[in-house]
């Protein structure tokens, strides 16, 4: 979920660590202290035999990105919110996230915070696969059907194999 609440270009955006089970109640209670909060998702296919169940998931489980003012002792109430675990610290300092990531992240998600199709995506394209037992591969884009699921070719071991994937999986690759 994304809110643009209380956001300004000197806001910067921080990683927060939620408590296990505990995410939706950590992001109600920082939207109710006002504080813009930002939470990748995206759509996870699972099947089971002949079974397919769909399911929203974070892009980044156990954790969400707030904004605020280091500056503004505010900030300091974000540990003490129920839900959250801590905010990521480093020395006991919050160190902001790289603007390039949160900026890319939000570009590629709706107002809700899922995340958009890759756009364009024709057969030919290389594609990096985001989640799933094979995050991190890069693929050909082999074919596209109509129910938004890709039939990508991985090159594992020298050998071409067949997968078929959710395009929230993927992404292009640079």
């Amino acid at each position: 979920m994304t809110s643009h609440q209380s956001e300004s270009k000197a806001a910067s955006w921080y990683l927060v660590q939620t408590k296990p089970n505990a995410f939706r109640m950590a992001e109600r209670n920082l939207l109710r202290q006002d504080f813009s909060v930002f939470s990748p998702t995206q759509i996870q296919t699972k099947t089971h035999g002949t079974r397919v169940r769909h399911s929203v998931q974070q892009l980044f489980p156990g954790y969400l990105f707030v904004s605020f003012h280091p500056e503004l002792p505010r900030w300091r109430a974000i540990n003490a919110t129920s839900g959250v675990s801590r905010l990521v610290t480093f020395g006991g300092v919050p160190s902001p996230m790289p603007h390039a990531l949160i900026s890319g992240l939000r570009e590629r998600c709706a107002n809700d915070g899922s995340l958009l199709s890759p756009d364009r995506l024709i057969v030919g394209d290389r594609v990096r696969i985001v989640s799933g037992p094979f995050a991190d591969y890069v693929a050909t884009v082999e074919q596209i059907d109509r129910d938004k699921r890709v039939w990508l070719l991985l090159d594992i071991l020298g050998g071409g194999t067949r997968t078929q994937i959710s395009i929230g999986q993927i992404q292009k690759a640079g």
